[in-house]
């Protein structure tokens, strides 16, 4: 079976060895998957194989003694992970995403070389604690005002300084990992002098699962991606030390308008999932799939080779366009480089449910049933398209605007 990146350019050797290091594990995840679905419960195990295999620290720098994936690299292991299970997949992604902010995208931006060496001193910390004590950081992103996450108002979660570090308040939806992580990688506003809140002064803090003030609440009885425990966090009053502080201040304002790319690192774990639904039609129609009946007249109808057909050319402009996009992933990229990056978004999400539509559709009635793998994809498929800080709609609106003006014209 062809892993998500086959088709691309030629893979680099690091590349090759995470993607062969992801299908040894991969059979396994994809049938823990319908438990794990069924119950709504939390992938413990595939996480336990993740860490056996080092693969938890897959992008902590080769300095920290982690395995040093690019932003590409763990683009590539993140398709394919997400190709046998895309819930793990994508609560790795928190996991992986404040690794690389608090590096790869740091490292980009002109530190004072004081700020830069106390920054150091504060990740070397943190990648520790993920390399030597298989620490897992989730990401809670979304509150109750969207307009937060969107980047259009500031964080309802605030951090207050004293001394010593911050008192962070607030509420937090969508918390994935919210039962399994360690440290919750906390975006918040810290509040200035007068205590006002600016979407400026955003800070992204490392809060202890296991510390007074926060609670765990809600269900998570949801559509799709059931086994991704994303059920919602309060903090009240909860100290964080200052050396919990994983970019400097000020550097996560500026990298969500300069270095935009850092909100894709979603995109591959949709990717995945289209790959798997594709790989799944065409296994059930040569009567591959388990469970599937034998292969006969229905991979010979014309209206069935038109629809795999139509799923195979969604699935290839999806990854020819995801793959230019994450080689462009850089600071200060130019706007036809960010409008293609808001496109390129837009496409995964919306094109991997179109083609679990479509392989649901040509494999007929039978594949509705919750023991086929095509009935799962389809139901993770449709929480793309609504995952915040850009929602299909937000990245419609920005490819308009941003195509029809330039900055600073009204």
């Amino acid at each position: 079976m062809p892993a998500v990146a086959d088709m691309f350019s030629p893979l680099t050797q690091s590349q090759r060895r995470f993607v062969d290091a992801v299908r040894a594990l991969g059979p396994e995840f994809q049938q823990r998957g319908f438990a794990y679905d069924d119950e709504g419960r939390f992938p413990v195990e595939n996480y336990a194989d993740l860490k056996r295999t080092k693969l938890h620290a897959i992008n902590v720098p080769t300095r920290y003694g982690g395995l040093g994936a690019t932003y590409v690299d763990y683009g590539v292991f993140s398709a394919e992970l997400a190709r046998w299970c895309g819930a793990t997949a994508l609560t790795f992604n928190m996991h992986a995403a404040t690794v690389m902010w608090s590096s790869v995208i740091v490292d980009d931006f002109d530190l004072p070389a004081d700020a830069k060496k106390q920054h150091e001193k504060r990740r070397a910390a943190m990648h520790d604690k993920v390399v030597n004590e298989g620490a897992i950081f989730a990401q809670p992103f979304s509150e109750p005002n969207s307009a937060a996450a969107a980047g259009k108002a500031p964080f309802g979660t605030a951090a207050k300084r004293v001394d010593g570090g911050y008192l962070v308040n607030g509420t937090k939806h969508f918390a994935s990992l919210s039962g399994y992580a360690d440290y919750y990688a906390v975006v918040c506003t810290e509040e200035d002098k007068e205590g006002l809140h600016d979407v400026k002064n955003t800070i992204l803090l490392a809060v202890p699962a296991k510390t007074n003030g926060v609670k765990l609440f809600g269900g998570w009885d949801v559509l799709g991606m059931r086994a991704t425990d994303s059920r919602s966090l309060d903090f009240k009053d909860v100290f964080v030390p200052e050396d919990n502080l994983l970019m400097p201040p000020g550097i996560y304002y500026s990298a969500a308008l300069k270095w935009p790319h850092m909100f894709v690192s979603l995109t591959p774990s949709y990717l995945g999932i289209a790959q798997a639904a594709f790989d799944f039609t065409v296994a059930y129609l040569r009567g591959e799939a388990e469970g599937a009946p034998p292969a006969g007249p229905a991979r010979h109808s014309a209206a069935k080779q038109l629809a795999v057909a139509e799923m195979r050319i969604k699935l290839e402009q999806a990854k020819a366009l995801w793959w230019r996009v994450m080689h462009e992933a850089r600071l200060n990229p130019t706007k036809e480089e960010r409008l293609r990056c808001y496109a390129a978004q837009y496409t995964v999400m919306e094109y991997a449910n179109d083609l679990c539509q479509l392989g649901i559709r040509v494999c007929g009635g039978r594949s509705i049933f919750k023991n086929f793998l095509i009935e799962r994809l389809y139901r993770d498929s449709r929480c793309g398209s609504l995952m915040l800080p850009w929602t299909a709609e937000i990245c419609l609106e920005r490819l308009g605007r941003e195509s029809l003006f330039e900055p600073g014209e009204k």
